[in-house]
């Protein structure tokens, strides 16, 4: 859908998408093509777009949110941590935060810091009742069944109360004879190298891990902020139904046609 995701939102049915995974321009950012809203207005900016998602998103459904801190005058600037309670306070649920490593993140330095390697993902939530397919995203055992599980101490062989008093607790010897396990909240994806029509492109590989762990085949996915249309092709790929919001007729044809090609290969 053509325009701008503020009033297009409003067209869209309420409690009507699954998941909704995006990643917004971030504060000064993409300047040349979306405008850039400077890091002191961006929350002002941002929180009616998120009240609109808010009142489309199922009550089990879920929302991704990708977006970055930016440092200001030598300092990190609080804008998403400003967005973060500005949104709790509409109604949202701040239920988890992920961590998407950049593993082929170049080098660099300021003169007070080092380049970030690393981006949010925050997951929010309408309800704490919100579905999640956690066996959909569980990983090879790897190098830990060679080595931990092979030296089980007593302690591993019964349940341990966590140390910290939390009422949780842990039985490592559950893990034998299993091959697969779930996945930490960190995400270790390289970027995007291939793609360079659009000036942020999401790997592949981040939204099919979200949309495999909060939809199923015939669900809903919505990108209010489509771009190249990473996150609506792969739902595609992946049997779902998708919606993709794009504001530059450029990107919006873009994704057209790359969702387009990608269909005709899989036929």
């Amino acid at each position: 859908m053509l325009g701008d995701c503020r009033e297009v939102l409003k067209e869209l049915t309420s409690d009507s998408i699954d998941l909704i995974i995006t990643s917004p321009p971030y504060a000064d950012s993409r300047k040349s093509t979306y405008g850039g809203v400077g890091p002191d207005d961006y929350v002002e900016w941002f929180l009616p777009i998120t009240q609109e998602l808010l009142r489309v998103l199922k009550p089990d459904g879920t929302f991704i949110l990708n977006i970055k801190e930016k440092a200001v005058n030598g300092e990190r600037h609080t804008y998403v941590i400003e967005l973060i309670l500005a949104m709790r306070q509409l109604g949202w649920l701040w239920t988890e935060e992920f961590v998407w490593h950049k593993k082929n993140c170049y080098p660099g330095k300021w003169p007070n810091r080092f380049r970030d390697a690393w981006e949010r993902l925050l997951q929010f939530n309408k309800t704490k009742q919100f579905k999640m397919y956690q066996d959909e995203v569980m990983v090879p055992m790897g190098d830990w069944a060679e080595k931990r599980l092979k030296n089980l101490s007593q302690t591993d062989l019964r349940r341990d109360t966590s140390k910290v008093g939390s009422g949780f607790g842990k039985r490592v010897a559950n893990w034998l004879e299993r091959d697969k396990v779930y996945p930490t909240n960190v995400l270790h994806l390289a970027t995007e190298t291939k793609n360079r029509t659009h000036s942020a492109v999401f790997p592949d590989a981040l939204p099919e891990w979200f949309i495999k762990l909060f939809t199923q085949e015939g669900d809903t996915v919505l990108d209010p902020f489509m771009g190249s249309g990473t996150a609506i092709r792969l739902a595609k790929r992946l049997l779902r139904n998708s919606i993709g919001i794009e504001i530059q007729p450029e990107y919006l044809e873009l994704a057209e046609r790359e969702i387009s090609e990608e269909m005709e290969r899989l036929l």
